[in-house]
């Protein structure tokens, strides 16, 4: 995407500035213009297949979160749209709800109508975008239509304010639809009563510190930012309501404090979670809080990560020649790809774009760039409520992520959620597992399934699984700069049974070096390089694997040092950290296994780190 000529005095660091964001919201928007139905009511745009919802959804989809783009670029710049952006918009709004219909096809006789919200369920998520477009560009759109088509318009969004039909973020696409007819004097007391409904069912998920799990099931994921604080705490500051903002708005601060640490000094999100094709609309939230004063970011800091985010991926091929946002991560990646998503879902991204609302003049467009915190020092991060360790090495920039407590893995590992660990730079694997840990049980590698937190530390956590009937995994990860400890106490498996650790997923590019090493219960033998399939970073990868088997007192101990650096020439990971094992001990020579004697209630082991000769304990319970 060409772009105008950077200003590194403003912003050293990415050489964007508001220009920029306006110049990528228009290509953006010019790119999806002939993909629009004659009357603008559906954009089709091309992909690989639909989405599971069917074309005519896939359409409205198309249009809706483009529709938010548009609204995010003409409301900032306070109506003024030289480019026609809304006049398509208002076209398309009055054709899409003239016929509404049921049928998820299209037909010739139907080219432009929009599915009912009633019907076709994702027709509520689209809603939402919809109806906060019709909102933030209110004086230039909704004011100027007339009474027949807006009438039809609110006979379209209505349905959205019934029970939300999926138990998780789903709720807020009701508020969202119930604030903007709130503002439109519509339906006002069935619209509080929404309001009311979601933020109730929303907060029994608040777990603290701003971490939402994404429904009643520990999903901790990228929907905390640009789903679960966005929606609230949005719909508080457009309706000035004071109250609810200081009931939403320090959360949307405390989730800032971990959240914001996940991002690489590329601008890198952590591709951890579904939905990942949303890509900068990772930026969300940080933009959010600098438009709602709810922040710990300083305003230089907040462009520097956003701008970094926006620049990353558009730099990397997120878009096609032709100007299309792309189904996958830089370029095409069907694996990333969940069945919900059609050709319009990665148009979700529109909500990275909410720093347009600040005024030109607002310090987090004024203020030069300042570094984030992966570039200042290296740091370790825990993120209590879904049990996530974050650390970040400044050399490099990079940002890696330790999961003891985030599921959504479904029945089969969703490499998005299941995996021991993540990085802004590597994997997830999506044919051979990468960073996971498993035994080999009738000839099978076993999965990891929901993780149970079980303890943490400053700069440790803990989880325990269920891979197989009867087997309890105990596991657990302390960091300290590059450097990993990984430990896991298996428990009830039989006698021999073979077990698999699996490193970092590295392409073939070099761009980062993965290291494991043996230290405890692994065959000792230097880690083989095991293929592992395409990643979101490249069409293939390899991760290091160290094997071994358990031993014949029911609970065996294996521990590893690893590494993950960007750095050149690194040191190998053993000269990383001294553990010290547990002194009730037993050894297996002929197996080569060592396992740990059931004596106290927990392994405990003493890791020195080289570097500071600081000291982690670790205690893995039985």
């Amino acid at each position: 995407m060409p772009m105008p000529p950077e200003n590194r005095e403003l912003s050293p660091y990415t050489g964007w500035t508001r220009a920029h964001w306006e110049h990528a919201a228009d290509e953006l928007l010019l790119a999806v213009r002939p993909y629009s139905t004659p009357r603008h009511g559906l954009i089709h745009l091309p992909g690989p297949r639909p989405s599971v919802s069917g074309p005519r959804s896939d359409g409205l989809e198309g249009y809706a979160r483009t529709f938010l783009l548009a609204a995010l670029r003409v409301a900032g710049a306070h109506g003024d749209d030289p480019h026609g952006h809304l006049a398509r918009y208002a076209e398309g709004l009055a054709a899409g709800t003239q016929h509404p219909t049921s049928s998820p096809d299209m037909s010739p006789a139907d080219p432009e109508s929009w599915p009912r919200p009633a019907d076709i369920r994702q027709a509520v998520v689209e809603s939402a975008s919809v109806a906060l477009s019709l909102r933030l560009t209110r004086p230039w759109l909704w004011d100027t239509l007339d009474d027949a088509t807006r009438q039809r318009a609110v006979d379209w969004l209505l349905p959205a304010l019934g029970p939300s039909p999926v138990d998780n973020n789903w709720w807020l696409f009701g508020l969202t639809v119930a604030g903007f007819l709130q503002d439109v004097g519509i339906e006002t007391d069935r619209a509080r009563a929404t309001i009311d409904t979601a933020l109730a069912r929303i907060e029994d998920w608040h777990l603290g510190e701003g971490w939402y799990s994404d429904g009643p099931n520990r999903a901790f994921d990228h929907y905390n930012a640009w789903a679960l604080h966005f929606y609230p705490v949005l719909h508080a500051h457009l309706s000035g309501d004071k109250a609810l903002l200081d009931r939403y708005g320090p959360r949307l601060h405390a989730q800032l404090d971990t959240y914001t640490a996940m991002f690489d000094a590329t601008g890198a999100p952590m591709p951890f979670g579904r939905s990942l094709t949303y890509r900068f609309a990772a930026a969300a939230a940080p933009w959010l809080g600098a438009l709602t004063g709810h922040t710990p970011l300083t305003p230089g800091a907040t462009r520097r990560l956003a701008s970094g985010t926006l620049r990353h991926f558009l730099d990397r091929g997120a878009t096609a020649p032709d100007g299309l946002l792309t189904l996958g991560w830089y370029g095409p990646y069907p694996p990333l790809i969940q069945s919900y998503s059609g050709p319009g879902s990665p148009y979700w991204a529109s909500k990275g774009f909410l720093g347009l609302l600040l005024p030109a003049d607002h310090p987090a467009w004024t203020a030069p760039e300042e570094p984030l915190p992966a570039e200042t020092a290296d740091s370790v991060v825990l993120a209590a409520p879904p049990h996530l360790l974050i650390h970040s090495t400044a050399a490099d920039g990079l940002v890696r992520l330790h999961n003891h407590g985030s599921n959504h893995v479904g029945p089969e590992d969703d490499p998005g959620y299941a995996r021991f660990a993540y990085s802004t730079r590597t994997g997830p694997a999506h044919e051979t597992p990468d960073n996971h840990f498993s035994l080999l049980i009738d000839g099978a590698h076993t999965t990891r399934g929901p993780a149970t937190p079980v303890a943490r530390g400053q700069d440790w956590a803990s989880s325990a699984h269920t891979p197989a009937p009867g087997i309890r995994v105990v596991s657990a990860t302390a960091v300290h700069g590059r450097a990993e400890v990984r430990a896991h106490l298996v428990l009830g498996a039989p006698p021999g049974t073979p077990v698999r650790q699996t490193g970092w997923a590295v392409t073939p590019d070099g761009a980062a070096t993965a290291q494991l090493h043996p230290v405890h219960g692994y065959d000792p033998q230097p880690a083989n390089q095991l293929p592992v399939g395409p990643t979101p970073f490249g069409p293939s990868a390899h991760a290091a694997v160290l094997q071994g088997r358990t031993g014949d007192t029911g609970s065996s101990l294996f521990v590893a040092l690893a590494s993950l650096t960007a750095e050149p020439a690194p040191a190998p990971a053993a000269t990383l950290a001294r553990v010290g094992l547990p002194r009730t001990t037993r050894t297996t020579t002929a197996t080569r296994m060592t396992t740990a004697t059931r004596t106290t209630n927990a392994a405990i082991l003493h890791i020195t780190w080289e570097d500071d000769g600081t000291v982690t304990t670790l205690e893995l319970p039985y």
